[in-house]
């Protein structure tokens, strides 16, 4: 039954209230019938105390000390309170009785004789409550004094009290669904209004919130958290608006050049040596190209899916990583490990690798041929650390703020000679993310840079 929340929750808290109500009205009926019950055997005690006073039983024949007693109003009428009373012998036989029961009898329990708790029985048309007291002439047993009282009154007020309460409870009930549904109203009238402004938030209005409101409590948070996701989303939105048009930019220059040598080869026939100088200008145009794809897929797969973390020796994936470049590349990179054992931390391989091509490859790219060139691991506090320092060209401090920014190049004339796509450094900070490392780059214009990475524990 999918009904609204209000109602759900108004039918949640009436009915919570109901039980409640429920055990209150039965605890009222209950403690009634008590008190009643209560006060009526507290009566009967002491009827039966003043009359067993009075009597006494020696061999089966009743002996009074008080006749005029039993000749009393309330033991000869039956309609105004009155006050039965019966003797019998040990077996149950009537021996005496109170005018007022005529051929009537009261109920007689064989076996109880000590208790001072009374029982309800049924005498012609009438309920009563009745006690019955052993009499005893020393030790032996010598009959029972049954003394009556109507209980009829006691049980009109508690049939009373039962309809009352059964007439009450679906009002309350009723009462408490409609009080519940205004109050639920009341209560998500401020998520109504959180949701009709997050309704009117789009692609074309991220920049817009929800007003918070006054009292700092759950829907405060609730508008707070929201705010934050729209944050988060208007940020991320300017990303992806700066990334597409980067890349877009980016991908239409090498096209531009390639598209542009072919048009100028199409002209006119020309000598052998300029068809080659322009297919090698394509070339590396096309080169440019499949490096800024690797790049963009690259930066699209670190940012999907969870990474498989094992345990990997630092100081060999350094080394071999040092040692290919050199293979490949005949570029000279100085490797110390400073803490003269094998470093061992917890990461995912190929990201790793990755992470550390790209700072290598930047600080080779940024750098003289003779330039010295270090790569240096260490443990600290429990952590392992590994810098990357070079001597080249270094980072202007304005342009340290957004070297992770995707496409974002530094415009001086040195850089501008370097080939690049600005894609690096982005990628590198997106994988250490992923995998909980640190990464600080210090870097001073014209001394060159240090890269730091800090491994978690």
């Amino acid at each position: 039954m999918n009904l609204p929340y209000k109602i759900r929750l108004s039918i949640y808290l009436t009915t919570a209230s109901a039980m409640l109500v429920l055990m209150a009205f039965l605890l009222i009926y209950g403690v009634a019938n008590w008190t009643l019950i209560r006060n009526m055997d507290n009566d009967l005690e002491r009827e039966t105390a003043v009359h067993q006073d009075q009597i006494t039983l020696i061999d089966g024949e009743i002996r009074f000390l008080h006749k005029d007693e039993w000749e009393e109003r309330e033991h000869q009428e039956t309609q105004f309170h009155p006050i039965f009373i019966e003797i019998v012998d040990s077996n149950g036989k009537q021996l005496d009785k109170s005018p007022n029961l005529g051929n009537l009898r009261l109920g007689f329990i064989k076996d109880q004789s000590e208790s001072k708790i009374g029982f309800n029985q049924i005498l012609g048309n009438q309920e009563l409550r009745t006690m019955q007291i052993a009499l005893r002439q020393g030790n032996k047993l010598e009959g029972f004094l049954l003394v009556a009282k109507s209980f009829e009154e006691s049980r009109t007020l508690l049939n009373n009290l039962k309809t009352i309460l059964f007439l009450l409870f679906p009002l309350i009930l009723i009462s408490l669904f409609l009080t519940m549904r205004f109050l639920a109203g009341k209560s998500i009238k401020p998520v109504q209004s959180i949701t009709q402004k997050a309704h009117l938030i789009s692609q074309n209005n991220l920049n817009e919130r929800i007003p918070l409101p006054q009292n700092h409590d759950e829907i405060y948070s609730l508008t707070e958290a929201i705010n934050d996701l729209l944050n988060r989303l208007e940020n991320a939105m300017k990303r992806e608006r700066q990334f597409t048009s980067d890349a877009s930019h980016e991908l239409r220059t090498p096209l531009s050049v390639i598209k542009g040598n072919f048009e100028v080869l199409i002209r006119k026939p020309r000598e052998q040596e300029e068809y080659i100088n322009k297919i090698k200008a394509g070339l590396e145009e096309i080169n440019k190209l499949n490096s800024i794809i690797d790049q963009l897929l690259a930066l699209a797969r670190s940012q999907k899916g969870a990474l498989d973390i094992h345990e990997i020796d630092l100081g060999s994936m350094v080394q071999d990583l040092i040692d290919s470049i050199f293979n490949n590349e005949g570029r000279q990179i100085h490797f110390l490990n400073k803490s003269e054992m094998p470093v061992f931390i917890r990461s995912n391989e190929k990201s790793l690798f990755i992470i550390l091509t790209n700072l290598i490859q930047n600080a080779l790219k940024y750098s003289k041929e003779d330039s010295e060139i270090s790569v240096t691991i260490w443990k600290e506090n429990s952590k392992n650390l590994l810098e990357i320092k070079d001597q080249g060209i270094g980072i202007e401090k304005e342009a340290l703020s957004n070297i992770f920014n995707p496409f974002f190049r530094e415009n001086s004339a040195e850089l501008g000679k370097v080939p690049g796509s600005g894609l690096g450094l982005s990628i590198v900070k997106k994988l250490c993310d992923q995998l909980g490392i640190y990464i600080s780059i210090v870097s001073e214009k014209g001394h060159g840079t240090d890269v730091r990475l800090i491994f978690p524990e």
